[in-house]
């Protein structure tokens, strides 16, 4: 039962989202953003989560608003399916390869939520801003709780680090919320 939907609607974006910690990769991703939702729709298979993303935003003006109100929206709903946290894994690490690139992520679902990206992506990947990478990341841990580490190991080809890196995000996601006891995994008692 670790599902969560969130509805967000301001002046910039109009976002449905739906996730299922517990699913099998399945997704169903329409961003207006078609490089983003690639890489939704790769965080979905790789992480196993089932992932719903509906998002109607002023993508005239840029892509900015739509990127960063699906994280907020993304680590909202991760944060809900989630609940007091009781019996999940907690920590992940992973290095992934992609191609001539590798990317090192490192996350802790512990409440305190940071980001430490080491590498700034700046570019364009087709018409996306590869800057974005970074800000949908920090939407998406500060609304999740979690804190994120990444590092490009390798750059290369700005699709394959970006492709790197959500890679990796995914499967510290599926690692973390794994659920390996029946307690709340904190010498506090409460995350």
């Amino acid at each position: 039962m670790r599902k969560a939907e969130i509805a967000r609607k301001t002046r910039e974006t109009d976002i449905f989202l739906k996730l299922d910690l517990d699913g099998t990769g399945k997704s169903a991703v329409d961003t207006g953003v078609g490089f983003f939702n690639h890489m939704l729709e790769l965080f979905g298979v790789h992480s196993g989560i089932d992932l719903t993303v509906k998002c109607a935003g002023d993508t005239e003006v840029d892509f900015h608003h739509s990127v960063e109100d699906v994280g907020i929206c993304l680590g909202q709903a991760f944060k809900e399916a989630l609940g007091d946290k009781k019996g999940i894994a907690r920590f992940a690490d992973r290095v992934v390869p992609m191609d001539e690139c590798a990317a090192l992520v490192a996350i802790d679902i512990s409440g305190r939520p940071f980001l430490n990206f080491e590498d700034r992506l700046s570019g364009k990947i087709g018409d996306f801003d590869a800057e974005l990478v970074e800000e949908f990341l920090r939407a998406f841990c500060f609304n999740a709780g979690m804190n994120v580490y990444v590092k490009l190991l390798k750059g290369g080809n700005m699709h394959h680090e970006a492709e790197a890196i959500f890679k990796a995000l995914a499967k510290c996601v599926q690692d973390a919320v794994r659920v390996v006891s029946d307690r709340i995994p904190s010498s506090k008692g409460v995350l």
